[in-house]
């Protein structure tokens, strides 16, 4: 009984087991049916919209303004150097590295004890050369006399032998008395003959005389010029660098000893390339005298000075390329020969152009403009000149447009946008922009400046007068903050 009990239980359990099978195939069976029955519609895609900064391109006229560093030079620089060797025995009490002098200013003297001594020398030559030249005056004239005299002479026998002559002719005078006529005839020519010889050379004697005289003046001109040349005078108003004397030392000579720098007669060169240098040129190719500003940061304040483009270098230079372009400065205050500056040149002006950010303009010259149901259009422009962050564009149908700036990968024709104006193209940030400051501000930036330990004492001095006026200049304010924490 309990083995059939048992087989009855498997059997029953095994029903079961087939009966879930089947109703399962059956659960699958129908999912698949329902499945395949079923019509999927895909979801509909919404558009989407991009958010975008805008900016009104309005064409105008602009300044362009060529960004550039150089350096500071004089224009007048002489180098101080011994004409004679000796030894120095007297210096200027400016004669010090940074001391001013004033033209004329006696500033080394040297021994002058050899110079003046050859100076007597070459006088006392000078002498000699005089006393030559009268003697050789004097003995020309008695060579004159002596010549007047033999020829005289001359004339006189050639009169008595004609005399003689003519009484042998009638037999009067015998042959002896007429061969010695003759004989003192051409003695006397022989006479003249010497004195004649004797003229000439007086005559070069005077001629020597006047050559040694002219000798010895050159050498006493010589001698006092460098009895002259051991007091060494400043040339003109300037200052001293390089200086390496002091009193007792022997120099010899072309010895350098200091450079005169004209503080005064300061200009700035600086290297643009070809492209650039060919926007500085006029319609007949003559570089124009365009304005310029050199900058020098010193610890929160600008030293500023304005000039005048005035040359540009002859050549290129060797292993270099652009060209070399100097500017006059007006108002060198404060700048010094070697300052490494920033140089604005402000090129002509250009009309008709838009200033827009330079984020603007993809490689392809193109910039994306707001077209008609909030879409974008892609618009050819001309680039005309990069001005720091932002470009200067040129294009048909461009004047009006809202521009986007801020391009995205994202972004191309056709897309929808959703405009967020930045109002009009940028114009060119002024230079002068002066604020009024209130007192708590103008005491925060008093305080910063006169705690700043590395300003020269002349800088912050002036600094301080700048922010003690009742409009200070937006930049200085803006440097002053940004450097020193504000």
């Amino acid at each position: 009984m309990r083995f059939l009990r048992q087989s009855l239980l498997g059997v029953l359990l095994a029903a079961v087991t087939l009966a879930l099978l089947v109703y399962a195939v059956q659960i699958v069976a129908g999912a698949v049916q329902t499945r395949l029955s079923t019509v999927v519609e895909p979801p509909r895609a919404r558009e989407r919209v991009f958010p975008v900064n805008v900016v009104r391109a309005q064409p105008g006229t602009v300044e362009p303004v060529l960004d550039t560093f150089g350096q500071i030079q004089s224009r007048r620089t002489l180098e101080l150097r011994a004409a004679v060797q000796g030894r120095v025995i007297d210096l200027a009490d400016s004669f010090v590295e940074g001391g001013s002098v004033q033209a004329g200013q006696v500033l080394v003297q040297i021994d002058p004890a050899d110079a003046r001594a050859e100076v007597e020398r070459v006088e006392n030559d000078l002498l000699d050369a005089e006393a030559e030249q009268r003697d050789a005056e004097r003995s020309l004239t008695l060579s004159r006399d002596e010549l007047a005299a033999a020829q005289e002479q001359a004339d006189v026998r050639d009169r008595a032998f004609q005399r003689q002559q003519g009484l042998s002719d009638r037999g009067v005078a015998t042959a002896a008395t007429l061969e010695t006529a003759e004989l003192a005839a051409a003695s006397a020519r022989q006479a003249v003959v010497s004195s004649r010889r004797a003229l000439a050379q007086a005559e070069a004697r005077v001629d020597q005389a006047a050559t040694g005289l002219t000798r010895a003046q050159i050498a006493v001109a010589d001698a006092r010029r460098r009895l002259d040349e051991t007091t060494i005078t400043a040339a003109f108003d300037a200052t001293l660098g390089d200086v390496s004397l002091v009193t007792g030392r022997l120099v010899s000579a072309n010895e350098k000893l200091a450079v005169l720098v004209d503080p005064r007669a300061l200009e700035v060169a600086f290297r643009v390339s070809t492209g650039q240098y060919a926007r500085l040129l006029d319609a007949s190719g003559d570089l124009l005298n365009l304005p310029v500003q050199a900058r020098l940061d010193v610890g929160g304040a600008d030293l500023r000075a304005t000039g005048t483009i005035s040359r540009d270098s002859a050549e290129i230079g060797e292993g270099l390329s652009g060209r070399m372009v100097y500017a006059r400065l007006d108002t060198p205050r404060g700048f010094k020969p070697g300052d490494f500056v920033t140089v604005d040149v402000r090129e002509p002006a250009i009309d008709d152009v838009i200033r827009v950010a330079a984020s603007a303009l993809d490689a392809a010259g193109t910039v994306l403009v707001v077209g008609e149901d909030n879409r974008l259009e892609r618009l050819p422009v001309t680039l005309v000149r990069r001005q720091g962050d932002d470009v200067l564009l040129r294009g048909e149908g461009l004047a009006g447009r809202d521009v986007v700036i801020g391009r995205t990968p994202l972004l191309g024709a056709g897309i929808q946008v959703r405009p967020q104006s930045q109002g009009a193209a940028p114009a060119p940030a002024p230079t002068d922009e002066m604020l009024t400051l209130s007192s708590e501000r103008r005491a925060q930036l008093v305080a910063m400046v006169e705690a700043n330990n590395r300003m020269p004492a002349e800088v912050k001095e002036r600094v301080l007068t700048q922010l003690g006026g009742d409009q200070v200049p937006a930049n200085l304010v803006q440097r002053i903050e940004s450097r020193m924490g504000g």
